[in-house]
């Protein structure tokens, strides 16, 4: 898929950024091979003790302190960039405060995470999947041993409105995840104006393909990989699968297979843009942005995977579709819950499993941040993991026997976020 030459929209400056960008990230994360791996444990148990593991530890410290510099710079560029090409406007300057305040509200439990986002020893930062910029994944490994067979992993598309989107968004939830013993894949992509929307659709693909492919070193089960996707991420997810699975229905070559994907968990998502344009324009994403970012209207039918499916010729792939499983707050002002609903029964209507599960009072971060940093009980993250372990019922022992996970923002901090949030 090409962008429109009409529609072409990322700046000169960006485009000459995107080689910065590749070496900015590139290095020593490429994922080593299943040989490779082997290899390095052997070194590891032959090696004699010495003063090596303070050496390591000391290189890895200031590999790691790096490697924060190089994300801050990087997202500090993007941000101003992208303020430029947006210009000045009442509703982003009134988000942008409002997105200020809710940040330091919740600053508290973003430390916390950031912490042990860069310096936990079960978090491989920016692995290398494609030869685009922001083609890299992190990676959030269980703390229990892999020689007890091979785990579940679950892919995520993290979202941003197409613009704002960073794999570092769902630490929270990889972190969180991976102490239930579940590998999570965090994806980044490029955003709007490093790319449109078929540069971001292509990117999870690739990088989809490339853990369905490579998981297995790193203790993960290939046929036993979840996708998911909020907000944004739940769209352009949705549309990644969606082409894969119509790739598949035609014979075309392929480096992955919907077969692999046991289910998909979209969580706030919109999968239909003629019904989004106006609701977005109105918030703040004005309709000239969005329709750049979509490639024009002309661009909408085809990532648009709730009108796609009324097409009699894609009937096929649509029976490959995995189970679908659509989380929606009732709440929500970014992506009216209707999004959901009206995408759950039109995959029904083409007998695609596919399930609606709204949470009432909800709103579009309650179910994404605000409830994941309360820690105790979360019915949203309880439910996907007891859809994951499903098969297993070691898993499902430990899982109730859990400890409840540690709240890392004050209620009251919690509820004034809720207060001012732009989302």
């Amino acid at each position: 898929m090409q962008s429109s030459p009409n529609l072409l929209c990322c700046p000169m400056s960006l485009r000459a950024a995107k080689s910065d960008d590749m070496a900015l990230l590139h290095g020593s994360n490429r994922l080593p091979l299943p040989e490779e791996v082997r290899r390095r444990v052997i070194r590891k148990s032959s090696s004699s003790v010495d003063v090596s593991p303070r050496i390591c530890r000391q290189q890895s410290f200031g590999r790691d302190i790096g490697h924060a510099a190089a994300e801050t710079y990087l997202i500090t560029r993007l941000s101003f960039n992208l303020l430029g090409y947006l210009g000045v406007g009442y509703q982003w300057i009134t988000r942008l405060l409002a997105l200020a305040c809710y940040a330091m509200l919740l600053m508290p439990g973003f430390l916390q995470v950031a912490y042990l986002y860069f310096f936990s020893s079960q978090v491989r930062r920016s692995i290398v999947y494609g030869d685009q910029p922001r083609n890299r994944l992190d990676l959030y490994i269980p703390p229990t041993p892999t020689n007890d067979g091979l785990k579940p992993v679950v892919v995520f598309v993290t979202g941003g409105a197409w613009i704002i989107g960073y794999k570092a968004w769902g630490s929270l939830l990889g972190l969180q995840l991976a102490e239930r013993d579940i590998i999570v894949a965090c994806l980044d992509y490029r955003n709007f104006p490093q790319g449109t929307i078929s540069d971001m659709v292509n990117d999870a693909a690739q990088g989809i393909s490339f853990v369905c492919n490579n998981i297995s070193a790193f203790g993960g089960d290939p046929n036993r990989i979840y996708l998911m996707g909020q907000s944004a991420g739940a769209h352009i997810s949705s549309c990644a699968l969606f082409e894969q699975a119509i790739k598949e229905s035609r014979g075309d070559s392929i480096s992955w297979s919907v077969s692999q994907i046991k289910a998909y968990f979209g969580l706030s998502g919109g999968y239909n843009l003629f019904n989004l344009v106006e609701h977005f324009h109105n918030r703040g994403l004005y309709r000239s942005i969005f329709l750049s970012i979509m490639e024009g209207e002309e661009s909408f039918e085809q990532f648009s995977p709730e009108v796609r499916l009324k097409d009699p010729s894609v009937r096929k792939a649509a029976s490959l579709l995995p189970h679908n499983i659509l989380f929606h707050g009732s709440e929500d002002s970014s992506i009216p819950a209707e999004a959901s609903k009206t995408f759950t029964d039109a995959l029904q209507a083409v007998e695609v499993k596919a399930e609606l599960i709204m949470y009432k009072g909800k709103t579009h971060t309650d179910l994404f941040l605000q409830d994941p940093l309360r820690g105790g009980k979360d019915e949203l993250f309880d439910y996907i993991v007891s859809m994951i372990h499903a098969d297993d019922k070691d898993a499902l022992k430990n899982d109730a026997v859990a400890p409840p996970r540690k709240r890392l923002v004050p209620e009251l901090l919690l509820k004034l976020a809720g207060k001012v949030s732009p989302f």
